[in-house]
């Protein structure tokens, strides 16, 4: 059995551009065994496998599979500790609703990819229908935040749209638009009234919600803090709010 172990192997080198954006036009990686055994639940589109001799046993079917030596499994992975597996997957085709109604997620300008990961994953543990990303917010097809996500991107559609057209068709179809922000006009979150169709808006780590978003919001959230801290990470709030608005 063949086992590539050279960095300059053009295969290698062609799938480990994928780490980098401008190369992400038309597939991705992802790493390690839980995320491979999701795609699969998913019936996702595989392309292709690299993985380590010991483990071929256990990736046996039609996929195209690669053997590879540790260093060069390192190398494609972008973890420490890489599980044995990287998989190239086809960047799924997604079409905006032509029509809102349900519980959403909005993440506005979310820079981190540990916390874009994060709420996508609270989104999906909490049940909500979908998340909307701004086009400035990180990337989700990064191998850092598919390993926050942990497989939720194939639990739940995950949009990259315009926030201001977003806006207005969620004005148009009677979405209900609440977004956190500590300015003078926001209320405690657990004083809001809540219709059955909404969308919560998270804001960038450090500029919070855009003036944009603050001014076409029906209502202005925050969470009481009791304590000394003078503020939530991002993804933390999230998770207060996902799970409270339910």
């Amino acid at each position: 059995m063949e086992v590539i172990r050279s960095k300059s192997n053009r295969l290698i080198k062609e799938v480990r551009k994928l780490h980098q954006k401008k190369y992400r036009k038309q597939s991705y990686l992802i790493e390690g065994w839980h995320l491979f055994e999701e795609a699969c639940q998913a019936k996702a589109d595989i392309e292709q496998i690299f993985v380590l001799e010991e483990y071929c046993e256990r990736v046996a079917g039609d996929i195209p599979m690669t053997v590879v030596s540790p260093e060069i499994l390192q190398d494609l992975a972008d973890s420490q500790t890489p599980q044995g597996i990287v998989a190239q997957l086809t960047l799924p085709k997604t079409r905006i609703p032509n029509q809102f109604r349900g519980k959403y997620l909005v993440l506005e300008d979310i820079q981190d990819p540990g916390n874009v990961g994060t709420m996508i994953r609270t989104a999906d543990a909490a049940g909500y229908d979908a998340v909307f990303l701004s086009d400035k917010s990180a990337d989700i097809y990064s191998l850092k935040t598919l390993r926050a996500m942990q497989g939720s991107h194939f639990h739940l559609p995950v949009y990259r749209v315009a926030i201001k057209e977003l806006l207005t068709q969620f004005k148009d179809d009677g979405v209900q638009i609440v977004a956190t922000t500590l300015s003078e006009k926001s209320i405690d979150y657990k004083a809001v009234d809540l219709a059955s169709s909404f969308a919560l808006i998270m804001g960038n780590e450090g500029q919070g919600i855009s003036t944009f978003v603050k001014n076409h919001a029906d209502d202005l959230v925050h969470i009481s803090m009791p304590g000394q801290a003078e503020s939530l990470n991002v993804a933390v709030a999230a998770g207060i709010l996902l799970f409270s608005f339910l």
